[in-house]
């Protein structure tokens, strides 16, 4: 009886003991709104750099974003053509420019996705200028790859349009269809470019 007694005071104490423990603890990190209370290894989270949109005393104009300097390119991002965006320098393209990819399985389907997401909506999944855009908004003109009477608005037919003239597309846009300069790197063009071949022989 007096072990049970005693075994009970134990844990009666032990319990007194956490809660004014927690108690305290609870009441230290009210005590100011503004702490984060107690907090372990903060340079493990904390970052060093500074975060974009901070202020930076290390520029002139403070900020820490600054605008790249010209003819710079973000890394990974390597533009292989220099072709200006007019009538010459899209004739120009579509002569010299050609697609350094190898047509391999991988890049078709990579390049049928990209068309898809990209180009579909006007141009349709197929490729014959009906994509759900021009069905809902009743869009004219959309080119077809695949009409073998469709022509460019540039001249010749669309199912003759070499790589470089449909990558010179891509880039700059053309009419009603803007630029995807930012929305496909280089290399996303010209699987792009060689899934839009892929249509143009009726594959």
């Amino acid at each position: 009886m007096k072990g049970s007694m005693l075994a009970m005071n134990k844990n009666k104490v032990v319990l007194a003991s956490f809660c004014i423990l927690a108690g305290a603890v609870m009441f230290s990190a009210c005590r100011d709104k503004q702490s984060t209370g107690l907090e372990y290894a903060r340079n493990m989270y904390d970052p060093i750099a500074y975060n974009p949109d901070q202020v930076n005393k290390n520029f002139a104009n403070g900020q820490t974003a600054q605008t790249p300097p010209a003819h710079t390119t973000p890394v990974g991002f390597v533009e292989v053509d220099t072709y200006p965006n007019n009538k010459e320098g899209y004739e120009a393209a579509g002569v010299s420019l050609v697609n350094g990819l190898p047509v391999t399985e991988k890049n078709l389907m990579e390049g049928q996705h990209l068309f898809k997401v990209m180009c579909g909506p006007c141009h349709g999944e197929k490729g014959d200028g009906q994509g759900h855009l021009v069905k809902i908004e009743k869009f004219t003109g959309v080119p077809s790859f695949i009409d073998p009477e469709k022509m460019s608005s540039r001249g010749g037919r669309m199912v003759d349009l070499t790589a470089g003239k449909i990558y010179h597309t891509i880039k700059y846009g053309l009419n009603m269809m803007g630029s995807y300069a930012s929305q496909l790197n280089p290399q996303e063009r010209w699987k792009v470019v060689m899934y839009v071949q892929q249509l143009q022989k009726g594959k």
